[in-house]
């Protein structure tokens, strides 16, 4: 069966175009046209071979949030010329194993796992010659701390932007955060708008914003995001459990 024929590349190409129109309505809407973020497609639970056919459809970064789907994901499709982001919550015993795949890492947001970030990677770039890891801090925007969906307090994050700037083989690429469930998105991302412009006033070069999902990425947008992270609109519900 062909690309041309195959129902499932179809189905894809179709939600992949809706949402690059949704992005470049949101793009010129923000006057943002000459600086449009990198839309990032959440591919956690889905098979490596939807991520073959959105390579194929000209999609070059995908995230995932469990190390040993996202290593094994590496692995099957290493002859792709494709970007990993690992988005999800990051034990520091992962480190090693990530850092063998991962361009960028969205979910820096404590001490303990940029040394062992650091560790690894002097191993991983002694081994492979392998080029800085991204690294984005991961910012709570949830006023509640009990309710918070991950990331590092906002005070917390000059610190964080040190530690990185002294690792070497680590790049502090910029911040990233996840809306709070039941807020609005343009409050939490304005929010995150300004620890953003905070940081760069200390680390101009990091000017990455890692924010926005399917239900959110215009929000996202109109606040600076720089990074999109979806999944569920190009590919669809997860697959079952079996």
């Amino acid at each position: 069966m062909t690309p041309e024929t195959d129902p499932r590349t179809a189905q894809l190409g179709q939600r992949l175009t809706a949402v690059r129109q949704r992005i470049a309505a949101a793009v010129a809407a923000a006057e943002r046209t000459d600086d449009p973020p990198r839309l990032i497609v959440v591919s956690k639970f889905h098979p490596a071979e939807d991520i073959a056919r959105l390579a194929g459809l000209g999609v070059a970064d995908f995230g995932e949030n469990r190390d040993q789907e996202a290593s094994e994901k590496a692995a099957l499709l290493s002859g792709l010329d494709v970007r990993w982001h690992f988005v999800g919550q990051l034990q520091s015993k992962k480190a090693k194993t990530v850092v063998r795949y991962a361009h960028a890492v969205h979910s820096v947001d404590r001490s303990q796992l940029v040394e062992a970030l650091g560790r690894a990677m002097a191993v991983e770039q002694e081994r492979s010659g392998r080029g800085s890891l991204d690294c984005f801090i991961q910012v709570s925007l949830d006023d509640d701390a009990e309710a918070h969906r991950g990331g590092a307090a906002p005070a917390d994050v000059p610190l964080l932007a040190d530690q990185l700037e002294g690792a070497a083989g680590l790049r502090l690429a910029g911040v990233m955060a996840v809306a709070p469930l039941g807020a609005d998105p343009d409050r939490a991302f304005a929010k995150l708008s300004g620890i953003s412009a905070r940081l760069r006033a200390d680390h101009p070069h990091a000017t990455g914003v890692s924010a926005g999902m399917s239900q959110d990425l215009e929000a996202a947008i109109r606040c600076g995001a720089t990074h999109l992270r979806i999944g569920s609109d190009i590919l669809g519900s997860r697959p079952a459990v079996r």
